[in-house]
Formats: structure tokens, C-alpha cells, sequence
């Protein structure tokens, strides 16, 4: 019997960027990120190995990985070159995502869930891509130098998981540090797609960062969304008033392992 052949070796991860690695001239997606706000704790990468999709593993910074809080205004999703959508294409968003890295060295994002207020955008990223979004009723309010986001998940469940996060906008970042990159430059999403690994690069322009003091942070969606251990207070808390933003093809790369 011919011995089970082995995995071949990891490429290293790529190298930590606050710029694009290349520009997608022909988009598959167009749209914008505003009014972002990243909340960050430190985690252990054993902790969440087992949330992330075949043939990826957690990234990390010195040893470190992280979970993502993050909340923002989605501006006009389009496909294509077409031009974004105005209403349904336009909506608050609040993400839990993972940090993840592939057998080629490509960094990326994992979504563990995605609330949006939009039910035709949830309906069709969960339906179309397989993405676990969340419709929920939403909310973005500034006042001065203050920003509170809110939300209150109605379909599919956990029913009433919420999140109300206020975060007051300090001085722009005029040197970002390595943490700062690796937590916010991310070029590409890993997800499962049909039972199949699927990176899905992206580009936008350099993130216009600020720190940010966090005023107020109520919330179960890092629980809901399956990260259970005790997390502690944000490590880092960033603000942006946000990048347009182009997604490429999706690629899955024979080197990727899949079930």
C-alpha cells in the first residue's frame, strides 16, 4: 500500500504591510468602509485554531493572535464597475472576525459573524457566499468627538444577542506600529465556501488611523460568535473615517488543503 503522501511545507507568512500588495484593475466588488471603529484582545492561537476554515491557522504578532470587534458604516456596495447601491447597498455593520494565514503566506480575515440592518444584503450573503450574516437592528450615532454604535440581532440567533460600543476619536496616527498593521492592513478573507477553502483578495488605499478611547463597550457577539474564553479588556482600540474599498476573483489555490 503507497504511503499517504504528506503536506508540503508552509510558505511564511507575508510580510506585515500597511500598503496593498497589488491593485485590482476589474473588481468584483466596489464599496466603501466609514466611521470605523477596532476593538482587539489578545488570544491565545490554541484558543481558536478550531474556529478558522481547512488550511488556514491563526496568525500572530510575537507569538500572539487576535479576536476583532468591529463596527462600521457599509457605503454602497457594487458589483463590478457598476455603481454602488444607495440604500440597499448602504448600512451599519458590526463584525467578529479571526486572524488567519494559509499554506502560500497570505494573511487574512475570518468571519465569524457579520450583523448587518439590511435583510436583502443578510439573505444574500449567506445564501450567495456562505457567509455568516446576521440581520439585525442597527444604529451609528456621532456627537463631537464621540461615536456610538448599536445593535440588536433579530434572524438567525442566538435571538437578542446585542452589542452598544461608544468610542471617543483621538489624534490621528502619524506613525502606525507593527500591532497597528497587523490588526487593521488586511489584504484577503479566508472562508469555506461549499465545503472548499476560498481567499478573497482585496485592496484600498492606506487606513487613515486614530487612537481612540473606549467609553463604552456592552456586548455578547464574541461569545455568540463562538470565542468563549475570558478576553479582558481591549488591547487596542482605532478609530477611521474609512478607505474605498475593491474586492478581486476568489482564488483557491491547489496548494490549500480541503475536506
Amino acid at each position: 500500500m503507497p504511503p499517504t503522501p504528506q503536506p508540503g511545507p508552509e510558505t511564511p507568512p507575508d510580510p506585515i504591510s500597511a500598503d496593498a500588495p497589488g491593485v485590482i484593475r476589474r473588481p468584483l466588488l466596489t464599496q466603501s468602509w466609514l466611521d470605523l471603529t477596532f476593538l482587539h484582545w489578545a488570544a491565545d492561537p490554541a484558543d481558536v485554531a478550531g474556529l478558522l476554515p481547512p488550511g488556514t491557522r491563526p496568525d500572530t504578532l510575537d507569538g500572539v493572535t487576535y479576536v476583532g470587534l468591529v463596527a462600521f458604516r457599509m457605503h454602497r456596495v457594487g458589483w463590478f464597475r457598476l455603481p454602488g447601491v444607495p440604500y440597499l447597498g448602504t448600512f451599519p455593520e458590526t463584525n467578529v472576525r479571526l486572524y488567519s494565514v494559509d499554506a502560500h503566506g497570505r494573511r487574512g480575515v475570518v468571519f465569524r459573524s457579520l450583523d448587518a440592518s439590511r435583510l436583502v444584503p443578510v439573505a444574500a450573503g449567506r445564501i450567495g457566499f456562505r457567509m455568516p450574516y446576521v440581520w439585525s437592528r442597527m444604529a451609528i450615532h456621532g456627537h463631537g468627538d464621540t461615536v456610538t454604535y448599536t445593535s440588536s440581532r433579530r434572524w438567525p440567533g442566538p435571538r437578542g444577542a446585542r452589542s452598544r460600543i461608544t468610542v471617543r476619536v483621538g489624534e490621528r496616527i502619524d506613525a502606525a506600529t507593527e500591532l497597528d498593521h497587523f490588526l487593521t492592513a488586511r489584504w484577503g478573507m479566508h472562508s469555506a465556501f461549499f465545503g472548499r477553502s476560498m481567499y478573497l483578495p482585496n485592496a484600498h488605499p492606506r487606513w487613515p488611523l486614530h487612537r481612540a478611547d473606549l467609553v463604552e463597550c456592552e456586548e455578547d457577539l464574541v461569545a455568540a460568535a463562538g470565542v468563549r474564553e475570558p478576553l479582558g479588556e481591549p488591547v487596542s482600540v482605532l478609530y477611521s473615517p474609512g478607505v474605498p474599498v475593491r474586492f478581486d476573483r476568489p482564488a483557491r489555490p491547489a496548494g490549500i488543503p480541503t475536506p
